[in-house]
């Protein structure tokens, strides 16, 4: 009777965990175009895969249609990346008619941007830390094709950053110290003239944004404006084109999120639970998107350097169970 009884207590524990298994079942994962988000899409499919029994497969994403496919058809299920304010109406509309739900963020500090100088300025000149001190050095900052002028980098032409980055240029007053807005032609053409100074040790004055690899491998300073930070205006004016005599505001955090369907939220819950503790500070997205470049490696390779060797990172967003059977399939590969 005993050994029916313990039987039949370890068949029910087994048929729990296939259960529990078989809940999560196929799951669809947005890989997005760019390397921070397919760094995450790389370890969500790892850990769901081996540390919650869930069959993971990566699709090619990108934001807009991702995010309306989610929406409108309920797939893919999960976008690890998600620049939420890019479509955030359509995504609350989603969310308010219990299609789509927001699981956590990707990044602890959410996305930043603003104006940078090296580090290296600051420590020569500390007030090269704060917008009056850049204005009163302007001579520093030498202009590729006028000496008469002053160099700001700006956000490149058709993103949309470089609309706040325009009206921000005319709320500071740039113009009048003597600044000329430089159109780096590209994301690339952008990054590499923080490179290019950085390695020369010059002086360069610009805007830029976080994560990414850029800020890991170039010790920058975000420049303080002295205005805080509205986050209403800046959202309902400073956003726009037709922004009227613009007023400065710092940026505010963008938010980045981890969006995932309603569906795949009710049948898998535990690996929500995941979802919503996984996020990575921007310090440490950068150092990683700056290895990845330097070892030009994939999502599939970044994914194995986080899990095997920065285990303080991840294994705060899971049980210890889960974090051994990861282990052990780190083992296996």
């Amino acid at each position: 009777m005993r050994k029916l009884l313990a039987a039949t207590v370890l068949l029910s524990a087994m048929s729990a965990t296939q259960v529990h298994a078989s809940e999560c079942g196929k799951v669809t994962i947005a890989d997005m175009n760019w390397n921070s988000a397919t760094l995450l899409a790389n370890v969500d499919s790892f850990i769901l895969q081996h540390g919650y029994g869930c069959e993971t497969d990566l699709v090619p994403g990108d934001t807009m249609p991702t995010g309306t496919s989610m929406v409108e058809k309920g797939e893919p299920d999960i976008a690890p990346e998600f620049w939420s304010n890019s479509m955030k109406a359509a995504l609350d509309r989603g969310v308010e008619e219990g299609r789509i739900q927001y699981a956590g963020t990707s990044f602890s500090d959410g996305g930043e941007e603003g104006f940078w100088v090296p580090e290296y300025m600051v420590k020569k000149d500390p007030s090269l830390a704060t917008i009056e001190g850049i204005k009163k050095n302007a001579k520093l900052f030498t202009h590729p094709e006028d000496p008469e002028k002053s160099a700001f980098y700006n956000c490149p032409a058709g993103w949309n950053c470089q609309i706040s980055a325009g009206n921000l240029f005319e709320a500071l007053k740039l113009e009048d110290a003597g600044f000329d807005l430089i159109d780096p032609g590209s994301g690339a053409g952008l990054s590499g003239s923080i490179a290019k100074a950085y390695e020369r040790g010059e002086a360069w004055f610009g805007y830029y944004w976080a994560p990414t690899a850029v800020l890991g491998k170039y010790k920058m300073v975000k420049v303080d404006f002295g205005s805080g930070v509205d986050a209403k205006y800046f959202k309902e004016c400073l956003t726009k084109p037709e922004c009227v005599d613009p007023k400065a505001s710092m940026y505010p955090p963008s938010e980045v999120d981890t969006v995932i369907t309603t569906s795949f939220a009710k049948r898998a819950p535990e690996a929500v639970k995941y979802l919503g503790q996984r996020s990575f500070t921007n310090a440490q997205m950068n150092s990683l998107l700056a290895w990845m470049e330097d070892n030009q490696a994939d999502g599939e390779t970044v994914m194995e350097e986080i899990l095997t060797n920065h285990e303080d990172i991840w294994v705060k967003w899971v049980s210890p169970e889960v974090a051994d059977k990861v282990r052990g399939a780190l083992a296996d590969l």
